[in-house]
C-alpha cells in the first residue's frame, strides 16, 4: 500500500496545534521531527538522560508529517490545512511562514516506525508513562502509565501534556471526582485515576480519540473507575442533568476537579459550564495555554468567579490551577 505523505515546515512552537489539524484531516498517523540541537534546556531534575539526534533542522523549527491513504483528495487536504494554519497568527501562534510538501511513500511499516523514539518517560519520581511495547521494570512506588497514543494526540512528551500530568499530581487527591476535557489519549484521566481519584469521565469530540482513551483505559485495568465518553466540551454532562440522569457519567456532579488540556481559545469557551460543574473548593487546572494568552485565559477565569492559585511554565506553555470558593 502506498500513502500521501504531506509534510509540514514550521516552529516547534506551532506542532501541538498543526499536528491536530493533520488528525483531524484523516491522517493515518503522524510523525514530529524538532531541532537536534545541544542548546535546547531539557529537565534534568529526576537524573534524564537524553540521547540527542543531531539533524540539519534550525533551532526552534520542527518537521511534521502526516501520512493519508492513497486515493485522498491532497489538493483538498493541503487546502484546508493551509488554511487552518494561518488561522494560527489570529491567536499569535508563531508558525514561522511554514511551508509545505507532498509526495507518494510507500507503506514500508511507517505506521509502526515511530514507536522506536517512544521510550518509557518519567514525568515526576512517581508518575512514568510507559508505552505498551516496551519492557520497563518500575520502582518502589513509581505509577505506571500505559499507553498506546495510536491516532490519538498525547504521549506526554509534549510541554502542555507534561505540566498538567505534574499538576494532576499535586492537585487530585483520594477519592475526588474527576472530569477531563479533551482527553485525547486518556493519559491525564489515567494518571488521575492512578493518583487516587475515586471516577473519572473523559470527554473528547473526536471519536478516534474516544476509541483510543477507551482502549488504554482497559490497558491500564481501570474500565470500572473512568468513563469515556463522545461530547462537545461539557455538552455531555448538560444533556443528562436536563434528562434528569447522571449514573451513566460515573461521577458524582458536581465534582472536585477539572481539568482541559487544550487550546486557550476553546478553554474561553466554557469557563462558566466548568465553574458550574465543580463542587465549591474544587479545582480546574487549564493547560495548553501559550504564555501570550495567559492574561486572557486568566482574566476570563476570574470574571467567571475562579481565584488563580498557581501558576507553572515550561517552555512557551503555562498551566494554571483556578479554585472555585
Amino acid at each position: 500500500m502506498r500513502w500521501h505523505e504531506i509534510t509540514v515546515y514550521t516552529t516547534e512552537e506551532a506542532i501541538e496545534m498543526i499536528s491536530n489539524f493533520i488528525h483531524e484531516l484523516g491522517a493515518g498517523g503522524v510523525s514530529i521531527e524538532e531541532s537536534g540541537t545541544l542548546n535546547k534546556p531539557r529537565d534534568t531534575s529526576l537524573g534524564q538522560w537524553y540521547e540527542l539526534p543531531l539533524n540539519d533542522i534550525p533551532e526552534g523549527r520542527a518537521v511534521i508529517k502526516g501520512y493519508f491513504a492513497e486515493g485522498s483528495d491532497t489538493e483538498a487536504i493541503l487546502q484546508e490545512l493551509k488554511q487552518s494554519v494561518t488561522q494560527l497568527a489570529e491567536f499569535d501562534i508563531d508558525t514561522g511562514e511554514p511551508t509545505y510538501e507532498w509526495k507518494l511513500v510507500d507503506d514500508e511499516d511507517w505506521a509502526n516506525a515511530w514507536k522506536q523514539y517512544f521510550k518509557p518517560l518519567r514525568i515526576t519520581d512517581r508518575l512514568t508513562i510507559k508505552p505498551t511495547w516496551e519492557e520497563y521494570e518500575p520502582q518502589a512506588e513509581e505509577i505506571i502509565l500505559e499507553l498506546d497514543p495510536g491516532m490519538a494526540f498525547g504521549t506526554g512528551t509534549h510541554a502542555t501534556t507534561a505540566l498538567c500530568l505534574k499538576t494532576i499530581e499535586q492537585v487530585v487527591k483520594e477519592g475526588d471526582d474527576v472530569i477531563d476535557v479533551g482527553t485525547g489519549s486518556g493519559i491525564l484521566a489515567i494518571a488521575a485515576a492512578k493518583l487516587g481519584a475515586k471516577h473519572v469521565l473523559a470527554l473528547d469530540l473526536d471519536p478516534v480519540a474516544v476509541s483510543s482513551a477507551t482502549e488504554n483505559v482497559h490497558l491500564n485495568g481501570l474500565d470500572d473507575r473512568i468513563t469515556v465518553k463522545l461530547s462537545d466540551l461539557l455538552q455531555v454532562i448538560n444533556e443528562h442533568r436536563a434528562a434528569g440522569e447522571s449514573t451513566a457519567l460515573g461521577v458524582k456532579l458536581p465534582v472536585q476537579v477539572v481539568v482541559a488540556n487544550i487550546l486557550a481559545e476553546i478553554i474561553l469557551m466554557f469557563v462558566q459550564d466548568v465553574y458550574e460543574a465543580l463542587a465549591s473548593g474544587g479545582s480546574y487546572i487549564v493547560s495548553g495555554v501559550i504564555k501570550s494568552k495567559q492574561d486572557m485565559v486568566q482574566d476570563a477565569l476570574t470574571s467567571a468567579g475562579f481565584h488563580v492559585t498557581e501558576v507553572n511554565e515550561d517552555q512557551d506553555w503555562v498551566v494554571l490551577v483556578a479554585r472555585k470558593p
